[in-house]
This record gives structure tokens, sequence and C-alpha cells, in this order.
């Protein structure tokens, strides 16, 4: 066989290896498709209406001031609990304060009207704040929106609302301050003035499975 012969007769098996092995990669059927995910947060969106619960000028021991407002949920997640912070700044008009004015401010009751449902009619009553001073809520956080339920409410059916606040709902609260007569001396209050920070804070309700 001449050279020329020979050299076509290699190139040509060389051709067929290729090939061969070239089918081994590529010979088989294929299909795909693509997914397009998203993963959106919900948001947390608590209101209070009105932003000023209370604005009051010459007190005296004795008064007694009840207000109403309004927590409303405007987010797209459900809220579990809502805690009550409570700072106060009391400013000593004139410089003679023996006492702290907070421990003479007392809240009567903070009222979540909406957990309570029909107890308003048979005298029980939801309450978050029972009898304690401004002085002593800074040491605690209640719940806004739990449902405290008595044995009253639980005997007759009448539970009100679940705890926490549900999108796009809202409870009305109802609350009341006492400016206690303690029956003493308490002229150095005249004229001072206390400045009370309610911190509301919503906590997001547990994971689920999605």
């Amino acid at each position: 066989m001449s050279l020329k012969k020979k050299l076509g007769a290699g190139v040509a098996t060389a051709v067929l290896g290729l090939g061969l092995i070239g089918g081994g990669v590529f010979a088989y059927f294929s299909d795909s498709e693509t997914t397009n995910n998203t993963f959106a947060a919900g948001t947390l969106d608590l209101s209070v209406d009105p932003t000023v619960i209370i604005d009051v000028d010459n007190l005296k021991p004795g008064d007694i001031m009840v207000r109403e407002f309004v927590l409303g949920n405007e987010g797209s997640l459900d809220i579990s609990t809502v805690d009550i912070s409570t700072v106060t700044n009391v400013i000593d008009a004139k410089g003679d304060n023996t006492d702290d004015f907070a421990k003479h401010i007392k809240v009567l009751f903070l009222e979540n009207a909406d957990k309570t449902g029909d107890g308003w009619v048979i005298g029980d009553y939801n309450d978050v704040i029972s009898e304690t001073t401004l002085y002593d809520l800074q040491n605690q956080t209640p719940d806004g929106v739990e449902n405290v339920q008595s044995w009253v409410t639980h005997f007759f059916g009448l539970n009100g609302e679940d705890s926490g606040l549900s999108a796009g709902t809202s409870d009305n609260m109802y609350v009341a301050f006492e400016f206690v007569d303690n029956g003493e001396d308490q002229n150095e209050f005249q004229g001072d003035k206390l400045e009370l920070e309610w911190t509301f804070t919503a906590h997001q309700t547990e994971g689920e499975l999605r």
C-alpha cells in the first residue's frame, strides 16, 4: 500500500474514533425548565390613635381622667402581643420635691374592650393594667392585646376576641388616671409637670410551615 493510501486510512480511522467518542457524550435526550421564585416578607405596622392619649393641666389631688384610644394593625401580618413600656419624667417646678410625682398618679385601669366582649354588660372587664401607679408601671410590660379570661366571662361564654391583633383589625382601649389624694400634704407638687411616654411594641406570631 502506498504511503498516500496508508495516511488516508489512518485519518479515516481517527475520524471514526472521534465520532464514537462524540456520540458517547452527546447522543442522549434532554429537556429543561426554569422556575422563577419569590420570597416577600410581610409587614408589622402597629398604629395608635390618637398619638397623644392624655394632655391635661391644672390638676389637683382627687382628679380622675378617662381617655379612649385605638390600637390598630395596619400591616399584613398578625400581631401576637403588644408590649406596653412606661417611662416618666417629672419636672420639679420649685425644686423642692422629696417624693416622686409618678407615685401619686395612679392608673385605675387600662381596658381592652374588644377582648372583654359582652363582659361590660355584667360588670366584668379585661384589665390590661389595674390599680398601679405610673412609678411602679415603669417596671412592668403588660400585653395590651391579651385576653385575660376571668371565671365570669368563662362561665357565661362571653370571652371576647382571642389574644393578639389580626391584620386589618383594631382594638378599642379605655384608660383612667387618678391624681391620688392621700390625705396628706402634697403641696410640693404644685406647679409640677409629669411627662408620660408609653411605647407600644408589636410582636409577630410564631413561624409556620408554608
